[in-house]
């Protein structure tokens, strides 16, 4: 055993990098994979898993065990996940044969113990050394991430620079987060840019933090570094379950309570602005909500919170942003949100104050009515408890995509300022009243005023069934406990069919 024992020590020691590669990597601001891991993992948790795989190329003489990817599975918070880590100092974290496969064994892995799975990318690409053996097995890391979608939630972080195909895997998973100044993603580099358009870009402006996180609307999370990232993971998978089986983890309850703060908080007019986090702070469970994409599509919030301990997904207008109108990008927004909260059972709550998709010709020629049809397909799919709460405006396509109980929305809540109409009065008399404002400009005002009395209140929709309750401001967050604790049995059932035709 004694030199069986020595072999396998020294091949164990070539698992660590060496002193030079650390001290490249934290001169960059960056951990090692191992740190990552062990940083992001339970203290003693993890265990390696293929740790003596290399590269097979016989044309390659630059070897390393392990292949530049630490593969394997540990706890969170004492719940069991998979996760991989990049190691950027081997090949510049390059994507090769084995090194994809040891991602797909855990993958795989993921899939079948119903465990969710993450991965801390820091690669160029694929291996260009390796040719085609490399792409074909990057195609089944793709094949896994869409086969594990909706089964199990995966999570990307991107701690380097990712290029080529090391950016679609992260794009099909559930989550992307960035660290800013260290994190890339692109399809190709600035380098290749300017050679075929002549167009001179940095890596920060094509494809950092701010360019995903708030233009392409690509990632979800920023990070000011890697162990902000990595406690960001561990918050995210507080309000997510294990897979699509369970229901996500319930934290102590946070009591009913009045919301005074209310009153004040929105302007009874409906015209003026005002911030809704401030609302959802009040709302829900204190310092529970924790939102995604808060740099993108800003007329639009969305995030998760607990309400009485239970976890909730929050799809909320904000008017001080486009009046909180929807557009293309919050379409968009909101709909891959949705799926998610429905793949994973957890219950959604809207927050409704919107005049309705916002209008205009650049609009309309990139597609609102495709994109705005993302909305109405992903509520109409869901089957997951949805709630809804009018506090003031929701208009026309607005009002059936956030809010119709046709839709399937379980109950419709309204505070007493909620006005729930095909349009606002003034647009609504323009059209129905346009021969007598023409004869009589001075009617115009009366007439606003008289369809404002008589439509634009909840009880109109109320007297219909299409709002279940109207409720003061201050029992904003008992009624919507209420409501939630009596839909979290729901059970809803949709014809089988092989999959639907999203318009994408």
């Amino acid at each position: 055993m004694g030199e069986r024992l020595k072999e396998f020590l020294g091949k164990s020691r070539e698992l660590q990098n060496d002193r030079q590669a650390i001290e490249l990597q934290h001169k960059k601001g960056k951990l090692t994979a191992r740190e990552r891991l062990k940083y992001l993992l339970d203290a003693g948790s993890f265990v390696e898993l293929d740790a003596f795989a290399e590269l097979q190329s016989k044309e390659l003489e630059k070897k390393k065990t392990g292949d530049g990817v630490v593969t394997g599975y540990g706890t969170i918070n004492k719940r069991a996940v998979y996760a991989y880590a990049q190691d950027f100092s081997f090949m510049g974290g390059s994507m090769g044969e084995m090194h994809n496969k040891k991602i797909c064994n855990v993958m795989e892995l993921a899939l079948k113990t119903g465990c969710p799975c993450i991965g801390l990318l820091d690669s160029g690409g694929a291996r260009i050394q390796e040719g085609i053996s490399a792409l074909d097995a990057g195609g089944r890391i793709f094949q896994l991430n869409t086969m594990m979608s909706g089964i199990v939630p995966q999570i990307s972080a991107i701690m380097g620079p990712c290029a080529g195909i090391a950016v679609y895997s992260p794009a099909l998973t559930d989550f992307i987060l960035m660290v800013k100044k260290t994190g890339y993603m692109f399809i190709t580099g600035p380098e290749v840019i300017k050679t075929v358009t002549g167009e001179a870009i940095d890596f920060e402006g094509l494809g950092g933090a701010a360019s995903h996180n708030e233009k392409s609307g690509v990632a979800h999370f920023t990070a000011d570094d890697e162990k902000e990232c990595l406690d960001m993971i561990k918050v995210l998978l507080g309000y997510l379950p294990q897979n699509n089986l369970e229901n996500p983890p319930y934290h102590n309850a946070d009591s009913e309570r009045e919301t005074k703060k209310l009153e004040t908080i929105v302007p009874e007019d409906p015209k003026k602005a005002y911030d809704i986090k401030d609302l959802i702070a009040e709302v829900f469970d204190r310092k529970s909500f924790f939102e995604m994409q808060a740099g993108y599509a800003t007329n639009v919030v969305v995030g998760f919170a607990r309400l009485n301990g239970n976890a909730v997904g929050i799809v909320a207008n904000q008017p001080k942003v486009l009046a909180g109108c929807l557009d293309i990008n919050s379409s968009d927004k909101i709909a891959r949100f949705v799926r998610f909260c429905d793949c994973f059972n957890i219950p959604l709550i809207n927050i409704v104050d919107v005049t309705g998709y916002l209008p205009g010709t650049e609009q309309e020629h990139n597609g609102i009515i495709r994109h705005g049809a993302k909305v109405l397909y992903a509520y109409s799919e869901a089957v997951v408890p949805k709630i809804s709460l009018v506090l003031r405006k929701a208009y026309g396509g607005a009002y059936i995509a956030l809010v119709s109980k046709n839709m399937g929305f379980d109950k419709v809540i309204a505070w007493p300022t909620a006005e729930i109409a095909v349009m606002g009065a003034e647009q609504a008399v323009s059209i129905i009243s346009k021969d007598e404002i023409s004869r009589n400009a001075k009617a115009k005002a009366d007439l606003i005023k008289e369809y404002s009395e008589r439509y634009l209140n909840p009880y109109v929709a109320a007297k219909l069934g299409k709002v279940d309750m109207v409720v003061e401001p201050k029992q904003t967050r008992n009624a919507l406990i209420k409501c939630l604790e009596m839909l979290l049995s729901k059970r809803e059932k949709r014809p089988a069919k092989k999959h639907g035709n999203m318009p994408l």
